[in-house]
């Protein structure tokens, strides 16, 4: 890495527009950003992602660039890209035909990853593996199912189509935001549960660790019976449940510290502060430039080990599988059978099937 790139820093930013201001090349220079998270405000069309990516990439070549495409309602990239299913499709599928499910699985994953690699964008920040406990209303059909045994496979089969698509994989909300109803993003739920409780939620992480999982991101959750502070900001949490009785040793998200969440703490100093205390690799700060900021000259970068984790995520990011560059996606044999199997689940889905 050239000496004038720094090693990538804890925070992951946004940008104002399709285009890079003044402003936004400033911040992603800055040694203590190491990501970008794309949004729909700032997209138009494939061309135009490409062209922003590759910009953000001429101002910041190790920028590791992030996006919430998850499919189903929280997919930001509508126009130009396939309209994915959300994962209660393919979990329903599953419980008709467990194979047919983790094909499927498999090949949306692969789906998702490739057309956000065509256009720039390294990873989604996916999959959901909350379980779908029918209350919340910020999970609900992100959630591919109730059971945690089919929650673990089919997450596990999604991350393989999107390593095969050239992505890493992010699973989220450790340790479970399936049960609460509130939604994190205007408050900070309160989960009574104990670790007993939890464990359901808990088992598909174990799962997904024990076979090499990328990264997760921190639920912006209370659990009083476990600790006083949300997960997210938890060294409880990180530090000793995470990394010491699951041994995961691959980067860990914060959480949206701009979410009201984290609001709730106290002032972005003293949320990111937290954060990176209990163990938080990426520090996102989304929908407020006041709050980058305010932490862009205080934030910490992190001990080596938070650094070489950040950079084994951005390693894990490459060429898909069975791309001919000198093709168009579209003329690509396993993307029109993915597309054509979307298609098909969306029927299903719309059918209730």
């Amino acid at each position: 890495m050239s000496e004038r790139t720094p090693r990538p820093g804890p925070l992951i930013v946004d940008i104002a527009g399709t285009t890079l201001t003044d402003e936004d090349e400033r911040i992603l220079a800055h040694p203590a950003v190491g990501g970008a998270i794309i949004f729909t405000r700032n997209y138009r069309d494939p061309v135009q992602l490409a062209e922003l990516t590759a910009a953000m990439r001429t101002v910041r070549p190790n920028l590791l660039i992030t996006a919430d495409q998850e499919g189903g309602r929280v997919q930001r990239f509508r126009d130009g890209f396939t309209r994915v299913v959300p994962m209660r499709a393919i979990g329903a599928l599953a419980a008709r035909d467990r194979d047919a499910g983790l094909h499927a699985a498999r090949e949306i994953g692969w789906l998702l990853a490739v057309e956000l690699g065509r256009a720039g964008v390294d990873m989604p920040l996916a999959p959901v593996v909350d379980l779908d406990y029918g209350a919340s209303t910020v999970i609900g059909d992100r959630a591919f199912a109730a059971q945690p045994s089919q929650v673990g496979i089919l997450a596990q089969a999604f991350g393989e189509g999107l390593h095969a698509g050239g992505s890493a994989v992010t699973a989220k909300h450790f340790p479970g935001h399936g049960y609460v109803v509130a939604d994190s993003h205007a408050e900070l739920p309160v989960d009574t549960r104990d670790r007993e409780g939890l464990a359901d939620d808990m088992a598909p992480y174990g799962a997904l660790i024990e076979t090499g999982l990328d990264s997760l991101m921190m639920a912006h959750v209370r659990y009083p019976e476990v600790d006083d502070l949300p997960a997210s900001l938890s060294q409880r949490w990180i530090a000793e449940i995470l990394r010491g009785e699951y041994g995961f040793d691959g980067c860990v998200f914060c959480d949206d510290l701009s979410m009201g969440g984290a609001a709730v703490i106290g002032s972005y100093r003293e949320r990111a502060q937290l954060a990176q205390e209990a163990g938080c690799d990426y520090l996102p700060v989304c929908n407020d430039r006041n709050g980058v900021l305010e932490i862009l000259e205080d934030v910490r970068y992190g001990d080596d080990a938070a650094c070489t984790r950040r950079e084994a995520l951005h390693g894990r990011c490459g060429p898909a599988d069975g791309i001919d560059a000198t093709h168009t996606l579209e003329d690509n044999a396993r993307w029109q059978a993915a597309c054509a199997l979307n298609a098909q689940l969306a029927q299903e889905y719309e059918n209730g099937l």
